[in-house]
């Protein structure tokens, strides 16, 4: 027998200690390799922490509660010597059979949930009795969960057992039981109401806002742009292009041009999360939402970067007009990499907008409004607008979105006749 230290894991590349909210073992219980001994907390992440041995807990060192260091000590646990671990294997390659069956027999901890388990289950509809657990004895585990959510594939009893009267069931918590809440009765109409099926578009839309709000840590970041000479410019030429080009230069076309300038520059944010790795992008593909009636549609602009702004006007122009008379193709709506979003013409200055799945971040242009503004100890009326940034956490840092939005806004700030070519 050897006895071995677990310390406090890395459960971040900027993470520097970790609470233990929950010990998911008892002193002197036998544990294998990968199983989850513990809950911690820390400022990006909650998360279980899984045994590096196999063998027997000898001493919990942390109390639940306690802020532990990452690789200060937490637990003892005592591990089977070369010999041991070698007799043990001999024994499985003897008898497969028994210990397959002594595995799918024990089910012993099917019942313990942990309260993030709990929680999570909780906020997705998930009926715990339904879901088959990889944790020892049967127990459901974090990942469990997840990949349930992540498949969009949620459990449902059979036709025979929804009339059966459920069993209490057991929850693990360091202080007092947790009963899960009952679910929350639909709102029914009344005479007069009017009740709309969501189906369609709609429905679509709302899968993909809860997916998204319910996987990724959303954050935020907003710029205030001063685009005095980006206005002018563009209010002189607007007239000659209508009439040369033959559909409008509006102000998202700059916008939608600085923002793929940016990408290229910080392509960190032309990302997608994909489980166990981060893909960038190769492809600068900017989706945009674009209103017909109630529904909301989000075409791309492909390669946006090689585009000019007269190149994104007309995309713009073009995905619009085929929105509105029903002509989008599915090949307009893939692909895109990141979204920009043009808030700002229905008057909204301050929004913060819900990341289009599975892309890393959305961009809310704003209303361009006249403020007064402080230069040089005087002040001046000038075009300000509202840049607001929702980022994936996981993915994207502050550092990185505060580079690009930096960017950016030095890109539209120097917009203007003498230095600016549409074409």
């Amino acid at each position: 027998m050897a006895v071995e230290k677990i310390t406090m894991p890395q459960l971040g590349e900027s993470v520097t200690e970790g609470t233990i909210s929950t010990w998911l073992v008892k002193e002197g219980e036998h544990v294998n390799k990968y199983d989850p001994i513990a809950e911690v907390m820390t400022d990006k992440v909650n998360a279980e922490v899984p045994s590096s041995f196999t063998g027997t807990i000898k001493e919990l060192v942390a109390n639940e509660g306690d802020t532990i260091a990452v690789g200060e000590l937490i637990c003892y646990m005592e591990t089977e010597s070369d010999a041991g671990a070698a007799e043990s294997s001999e024994t499985v390659d003897k008898e497969p059979e028994k210990e397959t069956e002594a595995t799918e027999q024990d089910q012993s901890m099917k019942k313990r949930y942990s309260p993030a388990v709990l929680r999570m289950a909780q906020e997705n509809n998930i009926d715990l009795e339904l879901v088959d657990g990889t944790g020892r004895g049967g127990r459901i585990t974090r990942k469990d969960i997840e990949k349930i959510i992540t498949s969009g594939e949620i459990p449902k009893p059979s036709a025979s057992s929804v009339q059966e009267e459920k069993q209490p069931t057991k929850v693990e918590t360091p202080t007092q039981p947790v009963q899960p809440k009952p679910a929350k009765p639909l709102p029914q109409s009344q005479a007069g109401d009017v009740e709309i099926p969501v189906t369609g578009v709609r429905k679509a839309i709302a899968d993909n806002m809860v997916r998204s709000k319910t996987e990724i840590p959303h954050a935020w970041m907003t710029v205030e742009v001063d685009v005095t000479d980006l206005v002018s410019y563009r209010n002189q030429i607007k007239n000659d292009f209508k009439q040369k080009e033959g559909f409008n230069l509006t102000f998202f076309a700059f916008f939608v041009k600085a923002v793929a300038q940016g990408l290229k520059e910080f392509p960190q944010l032309n990302s997608m999360w994909a489980g166990d790795k981060i893909i960038q992008k190769k492809d600068i593909n900017l989706s945009i939402a674009v209103a017909k009636d109630q529904e909301l549609f989000v075409p791309v602009i492909k390669n946006a970067d090689d585009l000019s702004i007269k190149g994104i006007a007309r995309d713009i122009n073009d995905l619009a007009q085929k929105a509105r008379t029903g002509k989008l193709t599915a090949d307009d709506m893939q692909g895109g990499t990141f979204t920009v979003n043009n808030t700002g013409s229905f008057g909204s200055v301050q929004s913060m907008g819900v990341i289009n799945h599975p892309q890393a971040a959305i961009l809310q242009v704003e209303s361009i409004v006249k403020k007064p503004v402080v230069i040089d100890g005087m002040f001046a009326a000038r075009d300000m607008v509202n840049l607001c940034l929702s980022l994936d956490h996981r993915v994207l840092d502050g550092l990185v979105c505060g580079q690009f939005l930096k960017r950016v806004k030095e890109i539209l700030e120097n917009i203007n006749e003498s230095t600016t070519n549409v074409y």
